[in-house]
């Protein structure tokens, strides 16, 4: 029996599409929209640099450049309009347990990657730290804290090998992305942590 397995979660796809045509600049003529599907990745870009800081991308307050088209995609049911298409495709790439989308911005274009299945020992230091960051984030919009342990549950980490989500923390406390709830936790099992900017 023919069974069809997705790679990337549909939701995804469809917000950060969305993403692209909403906030794509107009102005930049010769170019649009752009899907590219590889072996590995998945890249969807837009001319136009990003309105706001692509660190900021989850549980930012929406910005939009194109406002009645996002109006327009609204009424089509493409997209909510309330800035929290980024917050649910990577809630959804999470569920997979897929490596977390890479946001890249320039001068003319913003791109989002997003990666197929890799098992840990093939993610990279920075792929393992951008996780990291981006599920202390979705946690923290949902009004709960990263631990060693959600972030093991995040990585596909067995319990046992807790000292390898502690060394993600680290770096990426080191990387200046997230930081202790609670600076006086004493005890290493009770450590909570949020982004930066909470």
């Amino acid at each position: 029996m023919r069974v069809e397995e997705r790679m990337y979660p549909k939701v995804a796809i469809r917000e950060f599409v969305a993403n692209a045509l909403i906030h794509q600049d107009f102005s930049i003529s010769g170019t649009g929209p752009m899907v590219e599907i590889f072996e590995d990745r998945m890249e969807i870009s837009n001319p136009g640099k990003p309105l706001i800081d692509p660190e900021r991308f989850i549980d930012h307050p929406p910005r939009s450049r194109n406002e009645t088209l996002a109006s327009m995609m609204r009424r089509m049911n493409i997209c909510e309009e309330r800035g929290s298409g980024v917050d649910r495709a990577i809630g959804c790439i999470e569920v997979y347990q897929l490596p977390a989308p890479d946001f890249q911005e320039d001068e003319d274009f913003t791109r989002v990657t997003l990666f197929a299945h890799q098992s840990y020992s093939a993610m990279r230091r920075e792929d393992r730290v951008r996780a990291c960051y981006q599920h202390a984030c979705l946690k923290y919009v949902c009004r709960e804290f990263m631990t060693n342990a959600t972030l093991r549950k995040r990585l596909g980490i067995d319990d046992t090998n807790y000292p390898i989500a502690s060394r993600i923390i680290g770096d990426t406390m080191e990387a200046g992305l997230i930081r202790l709830q609670d600076p006086e936790t004493r005890s290493n099992r009770s450590r909570r942590y949020v982004p930066y900017w909470a």
